[in-house]
């Protein structure tokens, strides 16, 4: 029977690197209004998943897209790299 131990010492050993730098949180709150759009964007795509899309989904879907471009574009100009890709 092996003995379960615990790797407590191992796992904290790195605590102090675990929690985000100041600039990853900056970089975080600059792109905010982006993944506030891509948020909203995603909600307005799962709402049509199971059925047809109405005329206001798809008012609804184009003015998230938009939103969503639109925030890029502000983050883009600013000169901040977004992670990830677009939707």
């Amino acid at each position: 029977m092996s003995h379960i131990v615990t790797v407590q010492a191992a796992v904290t050993a790195f605590e102090e690197w675990l929690e985000p730098t100041a600039a990853e949180l900056d970089a975080i709150d600059a792109e905010m209004p982006v993944i506030l759009a891509d948020i909203e964007l995603l909600d307005a795509h799962i709402v049509t998943l199971d059925r047809t899309p109405t005329e206001l989904d798809e008012r609804r879907l184009r003015r998230a897209r938009r939103r969503a471009l639109s925030a890029r574009l502000e983050l883009t100009n600013r000169g901040i790299t977004v992670a990830g890709v677009g939707a």
